[in-house]
């Protein structure tokens, strides 16, 4: 099967649903506005064909190829399998106005410039789960600084007393605070999870190739954690969340995806 094929169907489905949400969110007139099941029914769409471009491409007789771009992209694939599932109950597809197009994107790379990265067949269940728990985590607080962001973007305006524009297409800012901080509280669970698997299933997780990872990963972790509890005991909230989040989320960026770039784009050049 052309995996090519897919790969076009999927960025096709993707453009559609940014493009209508985008529709739906700015236009002028709030009369009669577009249902927003057709947002969800082409992203979902493009989960789906994703899905299968990943499946075509990713899992090979070598095993489980994790390079650098088939990574971001099933990263991406996860996080946007978690955004439209949410958005079943939840008004959250907004966020898919950026999170698709950086999908697109890695898709694109994927494509263009094909790396070799495998997790071989063999390899130990434990270790397997230990991977899927750090994908999950990383996916699920990306989608919570996406969220950080358009709540302080959302926060401005209502504090300027400028509520129009998109902003009233947005869930009460009490609605969209409390979702960052269920996104926060179980990325946070599980990126425990992940940091307790790796020191019981990896050997010498402060191993030189492993180090950075290892330091970067507890940084976020304390970063993420100090963020829940000055949330819990001084209700922290609004730019002081967001940078807390923000900073996080690069920190556990640089600890994933700035190893990978180093070891198999840099060192290989």
């Amino acid at each position: 099967m052309d995996s090519s094929v897919f790969a076009l169907a999927t960025v096709a489905s993707y453009l559609s649903s940014t493009l209508y949400i985008a529709f739906r969110l700015f236009r002028r007139q709030r009369e009669h506005v577009p249902p927003r099941a057709i947002g969800i029914v082409l992203g979902m769409s493009g989960v789906v064909f994703h899905s299968i471009y990943l499946y075509l491409t990713m899992f090979t007789g070598d095993g489980v190829n994790l390079g650098f771009f088939s990574a971001a992209s099933s990263i991406s694939w996860i996080i946007l399998v978690l955004l439209m599932l949410s958005s079943l109950s939840k008004p959250v597809e907004n966020l898919g106005i950026p999170l698709f197009p950086l999908a697109i994107a890695s898709i694109v790379l994927q494509t263009q410039y094909p790396s070799a990265h495998f997790l071989a067949i063999d390899t130990p269940w434990m270790l397997r789960i230990h991977v899927l728990i750090s994908m999950l985590a990383y996916s699920l607080l990306t989608l919570a600084s996406v969220q950080a962001v358009l709540l302080a973007i959302q926060d401005h305006h209502l504090r300027n007393r400028h509520p129009g524009g998109f902003i009233r297409a947005l869930p009460p800012l009490q609605t969209m605070e409390q979702l960052l901080f269920e996104m926060i509280g179980l990325g946070f669970a599980l990126l425990t999870i992940a940091l307790i698997s790796g020191f019981l299933f990896l050997e010498h997780m402060f191993a030189q190739h492993l180090v950075h990872k290892t330091i970067l990963s507890l940084t976020a972790w304390v970063v993420f954690g100090t963020l829940l509890w000055g949330r819990f005991r001084y209700g922290w909230r609004g730019q002081k969340a967001l940078t807390w989040t923000l900073v996080g989320f690069v920190v556990l960026m640089l600890a994933y995806f700035g190893s990978k770039f180093v070891l198999e784009l840099v060192l290989t050049v």
